[in-house]
């Protein structure tokens, strides 16, 4: 579905990917972990439209977007929820959640998703009339997920939906990405600090250091891995 060969970003003259080449096939979850400044979310940035790459090539699903604007991206189905949130704090959850709706297919099927981010997240539902900007920090991600959810994608990349999350909550918001994959078939990138939780759930992941992609493997080959779990998990 996603293949992503030799990419290399740059910002100004410091490269921040090199030769990073990473692939996602449909149904999987995978896992890209690796240290702060690791260039993960730089590499993520990349697939999604936001940021050109220098070199290399980012295919989806057959098609080369290499360089694609992040509205083109969004249309073949990549949905992105960025570091951040990015919510509309002085929005409602129901109208955040309706914009996530802004593709036509997407709008279309609004009702439909509506009520399935509803059965996933009922907390949203108890809180739909509320300001985003008032909901505690883990029904904010939950938020900025079923946002992503709502234009219906076909992959999701999920950049640090724990970040700044107790570890109950970060927990919590982990699970509920597992059950995306599980109950609903969603194929998912995820990156994530919580590394033993990710790779527990995981398919496969990317392992990603100081630009590069330094190791990969079945997610329960690495989780085993007496230096990744030193390095990683502390362990």
């Amino acid at each position: 579905m996603l293949e992503v060969r030799d990419l290399a970003v740059y910002y100004g003259p410091f490269p921040a990917v090199r030769e990073a080449s990473i692939r996602v096939e449909p149904g999987q979850l995978v896992g890209l972990v690796g240290p702060n400044g690791a260039g993960k979310t730089t590499l993520l940035r990349a697939v999604s439209g936001l940021l050109k790459p220098a070199a290399g090539r980012i295919l989806f699903d057959g098609f080369d977007i290499t360089g694609w604007p992040a509205e083109r991206v969004c249309e073949l189905g990549l949905v992105h929820v960025p570091e951040g949130r990015g919510l509309f704090p002085r929005l409602t959850v129901l109208d955040n959640l309706r914009l996530g709706a802004y593709l036509p297919r997407a709008r279309v099927e609004m009702d439909r998703t509506l009520k399935e981010v509803f059965d996933l997240f009922p907390r949203l539902h108890e809180r739909r009339r509320q300001l985003a900007g008032t909901l505690s920090g883990g029904e904010q991600q939950m938020l900025a997920i079923g946002r992503g959810l709502m234009a219906r994608p076909r992959l999701l990349i999920l950049d640090e939906p724990t970040l700044g999350l107790s570890p109950r909550l970060a927990y919590e918001i982990l699970e509920l990405v597992k059950r995306l994959k599980t109950e609903r078939g969603l194929t998912l990138l995820v990156v994530s600090q919580e590394v033993l939780h990710l790779l527990n759930i995981a398919d496969y992941a990317f392992v990603m250091e100081t630009g590069r992609i330094t190791a990969e493997g079945p997610a329960s080959a690495l989780i085993s891995d007496p230096k990744m779990r030193q390095v990683y998990v502390g362990l």
